[in-house]
């Protein structure tokens, strides 16, 4: 879906008086705006900081800031919601015990402040839950009990403890209480940034920080764009705001697995039409970009979900070439799970349109290898996979480094003019997901091969230098090189020598001057590829 214009003009969702043409948005007793200004948050909540994000700012052209809920004492908004509604139940209430369903950072705020309040609390959590958010509830002191693949899951059997051990259900989203939490968000940002501001831009899971986020700006600045961003196979708000009602999607996607819901609020659903300006949809690639972007600003990580509002703003900036606005991204949470950094690294650079994939069919002859080399100039190759499989041609997969997407299109032409068919895999997910590590095998063409590891200076030239050092009757039989962003690089070559080379080998290994380990007994080597 197309993100927001430019400039906020009246339409039926983004009216400066939506509120009250909506009289259904309005709890029973109080407005919501009453509720924000009254919620009791900071007994366990901190102001967050709203950092400028200055490197980020300057690449864009637009001033940018975060709004740093990932620096509350569980990592995450949450906890604002989760105890404005625990603090308003009753003694006996409270004396029962409460329970939730979570992906993570909800059950860790009622976790949190059922340990400040002094009561029991259950929390179902879907069994994809991250380690560290399993870990930090419980290390609260909450009972973790994990059900189902998602959030909708868990819920459904949350309800069912709910009812059969009398507990008082603490909804993550979709109460009037844990929205008017949220919204103190909103309060605290104003007050931070008194200043022109064009647009929010907010993550939606169920729709209860958007939904408190978007009452108080359209209560006190209803000049404001809000703007909800959600992850394409995770839309479930989306989809029920352009079909006018809630529709519960087959599946979600599990990256960003804060906003990994199936269906919307009821009274989530109704606000965010009400009062949402325009929402952006944004790909795991473009996710993963956002988190580095964070990075380098504040040397932070963010979760998945933290990062949708950064990744919402890149992608609303370039669809409209908007130049000297100002924004704000809510970083709502930054409970990531230690093994998918590597991922995230991984898909970064594609994610920035910095990295273009491609499967390029080489000449199985001498010298092939080195042309096409020599075609990439001195780009930055970022990752070359290749096994001799073919008397007659070969078959690489390269990650060249670029500067903007259109330069992945050029290369393709420049490759396909000198006679080295390409395919550009730079959107493909089986290449980027599963193939890039599957290249290789045993080759009966690989005769007289021997395997090393080298290690060299990560500069511009070390792998053309590599190549121009090899004799010309050798040749490379596998190349495995991925650019981790150190300053080494590894590469794992198989070269070909006849056993009356092993002199001039010797001495070629000499002249090189890169430490290397001779891994040619190794067996795993002669396991999976010898």
């Amino acid at each position: 879906m197309a993100g927001p214009r430019p400039a906020p003009r009246p339409r039926k969702n983004s009216a400066p008086h939506a509120a009250a043409a909506h009289p259904e948005l309005i709890p029973a007793g109080s407005s919501y705006l009453q509720r924000i200004l009254n919620a009791r948050v900071y007994e366990v909540a901190e102001e967050t900081p709203l950092d400028a994000a200055k490197n980020l700012s300057k690449r864009l052209g637009n001033k940018v800031w975060l709004k740093r809920e990932d620096q509350q004492p569980v990592f995450s908004f949450k906890l604002r919601g989760a105890y404005n509604k625990m603090a308003h139940l009753s003694p006996e209430q409270l004396a029962s015990g409460v329970i939730c369903a979570s992906a993570g950072n909800h059950a860790q705020g009622v976790a949190l402040s059922a340990k400040k309040l002094g009561c029991r609390a259950v929390i179902v959590m879907p069994v994809t839950t991250p380690r560290v958010k399993i870990d930090a509830v419980q290390a609260l002191g909450g009972e973790v009990v994990l059900h189902g693949d998602s959030f909708s899951d868990a819920y459904q059997h949350a309800v069912e403890l709910e009812r059969a051990q009398q507990l008082c259900f603490v909804h993550p989203f979709d109460d009037p209480d844990v929205i008017a939490g949220q919204g103190t968000i909103a309060m605290e940002l104003l007050r931070q940034h008194p200043g022109p501001i064009d647009a929010i831009f907010v993550a939606i899971g169920g729709g209860g920080l958007i939904s408190g986020v978007a009452a108080y700006i359209k209560a006190v600045r209803p000049d404001i764009q809000v703007i909800g961003v959600q992850t394409r196979d995770s839309d479930a708000m989306v989809r029920s705001v352009k079909a006018g009602k809630r529709l519960m999607l087959n599946d979600v996607g599990l990256f960003a697995d804060g906003t990994a819901v199936k269906q919307v609020g009821e009274e989530t659903f109704r606000v965010c039409r009400a009062l949402v300006d325009d929402y952006v949809l944004v790909d795991t690639d473009a996710v993963c970009a956002a988190i580095k972007d964070v990075f380098v600003d504040t040397r932070s990580i963010l979760e998945p979900s933290g990062a949708l509002g950064v990744a919402a703003i890149k992608q609303y900036v370039a669809e409209h070439g908007v130049k000297g606005k100002n924004f704000i991204a809510i970083t709502s949470g930054a409970n990531m799970n230690f093994d998918r950094l590597r991922f995230v690294a991984e898909r970064a650079e594609v994610g920035e349109q910095r990295e273009a994939l491609f499967a390029v069919t080489i000449p199985e002859e001498r010298g092939s290898f080195r042309r096409f080399c020599e075609l990439i100039g001195p780009r930055s190759v970022t990752e070359f996979n290749y096994r001799i499989s073919d008397a007659q041609q070969a078959h690489v997969f390269v990650g060249i480094a670029i500067q903007k997407r259109e330069e992945a299109d050029k290369l393709a032409r420049q490759f396909e003019r000198h006679g080295f068919a390409a395919l550009d895999l730079s959107d493909d997910e089986l290449a980027k997901q599963h193939l890039r590590h599957m290249i290789g095998g045993r080759s009966e063409l690989a005769r007289d091969e021997r395997l090393f590891r080298f290690v060299f200076p990560e500069r511009p030239g070390a792998l053309m230098r590599f190549l121009s050092s090899m004799h010309p009757d050798w040749n490379i039989s596998l190349f495995h090189y991925r650019n981790q962003g150190a300053d080494y690089g590894r590469i794992l070559v198989g070269i070909q020598v006849p056993r009356r080379d092993n002199a001039a080998f010797k001495a070629f290994l000499a002249t090189l001057n890169y430490p290397f380990v001779d891994e040619s007994q190794n067996p795993v080597y002669k396991l999976f590829l010898a």
